[in-house]
């Protein structure tokens, strides 16, 4: 096989189809972009509802040894953590219960400041200043009255918190932007494989001497095909690059620039979620471009 003419084939298939070429790149630049920021949006939903609880929960606070509230004595004891949990046990309301221990409660709030001011000797506060909870999961979340009121006044509380007042207005945009995300990328995917079928078929429509030729001294199907796959290969290419870029300057310019400057109650996703962002992105991007002109090469070129 003589690459040097695939090569050649390649330089010229993407010079005659540049039009082409340059909206098959543009469209899989915007909906490549959509789609990492569809993953984005998911995993911020995920860790904001890690971190606070699902909207199906709610958390209700034990006194500690330095509580502001005026019905905390001293730090809850195992005696009224346990009348407290019986209480939630015996409520229709509650569907179960999980303990929250001060170190885990230290964790999140190391997350979401950073660890480094909870180090050294100047620590604003260690995990011994933090209270535990218990997060108390609904069987509806409309139905939360009674539980509420029912462990609001018992020893050992030092508050409850309805999570769905929290979470539901910043997991319910977010959730939002994913759909709308998700819905225009899906939109754009398959305007993009469209114009890949007409990119493909105007190729070889110009080559139609140079592939008969071809079939007559008789080249291999992969050798006619191959400059089309290149074609193919390169746009995906520049598309996920530009992607990769557009989504790395909204992790840049959207969350650490604003997000964790301007909100930093909510714990934000981080380099790792943009990885796995990009990955889906890389992946994706030859699959649009490749695999179709696998199919329609068998189709235009009849090879």
């Amino acid at each position: 096989m003589q690459l040097r003419y695939v090569f050649s084939e390649l330089g010229q298939g993407l010079r005659r189809n540049l039009s082409m070429h340059l909206a098959v790149i543009l469209t899989l630049f915007v909906s490549l972009t959509l789609v990492g920021l569809g993953v984005l949006f998911h995993m911020q939903a995920d860790k904001a509802a890690a971190h606070w609880g699902s909207q199906l929960q709610i958390q209700v606070s034990l006194c500690n040894t330095d509580d502001r509230n005026p019905a905390c004595v001293g730090e809850v004891t195992d005696a009224q953590r346990d009348a407290i949990t019986t209480v939630i046990d015996a409520n229709p309301e509650a569907a179960g219960w999980d303990l929250e221990t001060k170190e885990e409660a230290f964790e999140k709030v190391k997350e979401l400041y950073g660890a480094d001011k909870f180090e050294g000797a100047n620590a604003v506060m260690s995990a011994e200043d933090m209270p535990e909870s218990l997060w108390v999961e609904l069987k509806d979340p409309e139905q939360f009255e009674g539980i509420v009121s029912a462990v609001g006044g018992l020893d050992g509380v030092s508050g409850v918190r309805d999570m769905r007042r929290y979470i539901e207005p910043i997991i319910g945009s977010i959730n939002m932007l994913l759909w709308v995300s998700v819905a225009t990328a899906l939109f754009l995917v398959v305007a993009a494989l469209l114009l890949v079928a007409n990119t493909i078929r105007l190729a070889a429509f110009a080559r139609r001497k140079e592939i008969g030729i071809m079939r007559l001294v008789g080249a291999s199907s992969l050798y006619i095909a191959l400059p089309f796959l290149l074609e193919a290969l390169v746009t995906a290419l520049l598309g996920v690059l530009l992607a990769v870029g557009a989504l790395a300057a909204f992790m840049y310019f959207g969350i650490e620039q604003r997000g964790q400057d301007q909100l930093k109650f909510i714990p934000w996703i981080g380099m790792r979620e943009f990885f796995v962002a990009a990955g889906v992105v890389a992946v994706l991007g030859p699959l649009l471009t490749v695999l179709p002109t696998l199919v329609l090469t068998r189709k235009y070129l009849k090879v």
